[in-house]
């Protein structure tokens, strides 16, 4: 027997709006993003941004700074080794974290 969807794009569509709309769900992702860039995401909630706005705003730069901090690119012989890899825009403070935890390794 074949089950029919009554409303596929309905759904879809309420899903959409329940995800989008929720504060809560943006906040929790956000503040896991500020463990890593707390003085950007601050700034950005300080400037009035919701946590939607904020989460894709910093998410790729905390992800690239926690691969920093962590020593990912410790090790890199030539520029070739980051093509293909995200890159953002990082203030001079966060290099002087990446720098600091660089020469304490």
């Amino acid at each position: 027997m074949q089950r029919v969807c009554a409303a596929p794009s309905l759904t879809c569509k309420l899903w959409h709006d329940i995800i989008d709309e929720s504060d809560q769900l943006w906040r929790r992702q956000c503040l896991l993003v500020r463990a890593v860039c707390q003085r950007e995401v601050d700034s950005d909630r300080g400037n009035g941004l919701s946590w939607k706005v904020t989460l894709v705003r910093n998410y790729t730069r905390s992800c690239l700074k926690k691969d920093w901090l962590r020593g990912r690119y410790s090790y890199v012989r030539s520029a070739e080794e980051l093509s293909g890899r995200k890159m953002a825009p990082l203030d001079a403070e966060t290099w002087g974290e990446i720098l600091q935890a660089e020469l304490d390794r």
